[in-house]
C-alpha cells in the first residue's frame, strides 16, 4: 500500500455503496490487497486503496449528508491486463460478477472481456496474444 496517495501518474477513485462489502468483494474477486480509514463516528469509509495486479485503486462510501450523494459507476470501464485472462475471468465471475461481454479473442486480436461487479462497476479483463 502507497499509504493512502497515488505514486504517479492517474489513479482511479470510485465510490460505491458498500466501500467494507465491495472491498472483501475484491479480495475475493480480483485478488485485491487493502488499507482502508473509516469515517469518524460511522461504520462507513471515508477512503481506501486497494491494489489490484500491482496496480492502485481509491474507494469511498458516498456520503449524502456531506452533500456526497449515491450516484450509478458510469461512462468507464476499469481495465486489468493479465497474462492468464481465464484464470482471472473465472475467478471474479465464480465470486459473484455477471458478464457483460463474453471472455473471447477479438477482432484486434486479443483476449477481452467485460464483467459487472455487484456494486455497479465495470471490469475489462484482457490478455495479450501472442503472433
Amino acid at each position: 500500500m502507497s499509504e493512502y496517495r497515488p505514486k504517479s501518474g492517474v489513479t482511479p477513485y470510485i465510490n460505491v455503496d458498500g466501500a467494507r462489502e465491495a472491498i472483501a468483494f475484491y479480495k475475493q474477486a480480483f485478488g485485491a490487497k487493502s488499507a482502508s480509514m473509516p469515517a469518524e463516528g460511522s461504520d462507513k469509509l471515508m477512503h481506501a486503496q486497494i491494489d489490484i495486479n500491482g496496480s492502485p485503486i481509491f474507494l469511498s462510501d458516498f456520503f449524502p449528508d456531506y452533500g456526497f450523494k449515491s450516484v450509478a459507476a458510469q461512462g468507464f470501464n476499469l481495465h486489468i491486463h493479465v497474462d492468464d485472462a481465464q484464470m482471472w475471468w473465472d475467478r471474479a465471475v465464480g465470486a459473484g460478477c455477471t458478464i457483460a461481454q463474453p471472455l473471447k479473442t477479438e477482432f484486434w486480436g486479443d483476449i477481452y472481456g467485460q464483467l459487472i461487479d455487484p456494486f455497479g462497476v465495470t471490469w475489462a479483463i484482457g490478455q495479450s496474444v501472442k503472433a
